[in-house]
């Protein structure tokens, strides 16, 4: 069996909306509610790796999952701030893929200028809530009912990791 962790690709993103598409077709995990298509993913794939890591984890030439990171907000202050996002197949979760991701995905922003990354989580959600709190993210925020989708009000927590104490 081969496995490996990489940069996305271009190549990669028909794999990813696979994986991305049935958390917002069947899920609250995302606020999409429409599906992606490829050559949106595509545009996304390129827009984050010119500023951050895209990672995917391939086993055997398929792809069960991917972690990224994207601007928390635009204004300047916020510059060394990210929101990482770890999305797996269906049939990867419980296999220790999600943490090898996010730590791969972490050591890569400790070498940049990164400061702070923030894991926004629909709740209840005690699955990425251990994912997150077993990498050292620390519960900062709990936004009641900020978001509807399925004709539910729908909360989100966000948990935030210091990358470097010394900045």
């Amino acid at each position: 069996m081969s496995e490996a962790i990489r940069p996305a690709t271009r190549n990669d993103a028909a794999a990813i909306c696979e994986i991305y598409n049935h958390y917002v077709l069947n899920t609250v995990i995302s606020f999409e509610t429409e599906a992606v298509s490829v050559d949106e993913m595509r545009a996304r794939i390129d827009d984050t790796l010119q500023q951050f890591p895209w990672l995917v984890y391939e086993v055997d030439g398929r792809i069960l999952g991917y972690a990224y990171a994207s601007k928390w907000k635009v204004r300047k202050a916020y510059q060394h701030s990210v929101e990482g996002s770890v999305y797996l197949s269906q049939d990867s979760g419980g296999r220790g893929v999600g943490t090898r991701l996010y730590q791969a995905l972490i050591g890569e922003l400790a070498q940049l200028s990164v400061h702070a990354v923030l894991g926004g989580i629909v709740l209840p959600n005690p699955g990425s809530v251990a994912l997150h709190e077993k990498l050292g993210f620390v519960k900062v925020a709990h936004l009641p009912q900020i978001g509807r989708k399925f004709e539910q009000w729908l909360d989100v927590g966000y948990w935030q990791l210091i990358l470097d104490e010394k900045n």
